[in-house]
Parts: C-alpha cells; structure tokens; sequence
C-alpha cells in the first residue's frame, strides 16, 4: 500500500541531494545537518507507519521536526549565500506538503 507522506519525503531526499552536494563545498556543517535530519523524516514515517496509537503520533511529530529542521537549514543556506533562493524553492514547496500531511497525521 502506497504512504504518500513517505513517497514525498524520499522524493525531497533526492530533490535535495544536489544541494546537499554543493552545499558541503561550502559549509561541511550544514550539509551533514540537512542530510541527517531529511534521514530521519523517511525512517521516522516508516517507523510510525507501523506502529499504533500514541507511539505512532510520535514518531510521525519527530517526522514533521526534522522536515522542518531541513527547511530552516535550507532557509540558513539562502541567507548566508550558500545556496540561492531559486535553489531550494522546489524544496521548500516539497516541505510545505509534507508539513501539511505530517499536521493531518497528527491531528
């Protein structure tokens, strides 16, 4: 059975490994903080998928944590001119959707 929440947030891993890519030429921090925290949105869904009850909301929260931790790296980047805004766009609007089934799964 398809999990759309878990679809989207691997096509945002593959979206962002470019940027991951450029970004560790220009900040090695930054880079390893994206990768880590976009790792744990998939794990986390994955993982809540399985599971029941107040277990499940949990580990879909810490999902939505780490996506949002993603977005304000990306956000970090931009403002620091490591990356440009035209850059992470698409990742941004990815993260909004993904923000946006994260909430419905948790509420």
């Amino acid at each position: 059975m398809r999990f759309d929440a878990l679809e989207l947030a691997i096509q945002l891993i593959r979206h962002i490994r470019p940027l991951v890519e450029r970004l560790r030429t220009r900040n090695a921090d930054a880079a390893r903080q994206i990768r880590r925290a976009a790792d744990s949105v998939p794990n986390n869904l994955a993982e809540g998928r399985k599971r029941s009850g107040q277990d499940r909301i949990h580990l879909w929260r810490v999902a939505a944590g780490s996506a949002e931790e993603v977005r304000t790296a990306l956000r970090v980047a931009v403002a620091w001119g490591d990356l440009s805004e035209a850059d992470a766009r698409e990742a941004l609007q990815i993260l909004d959707r993904l923000a946006a089934i994260c909430w419905r799964l948790t509420h």
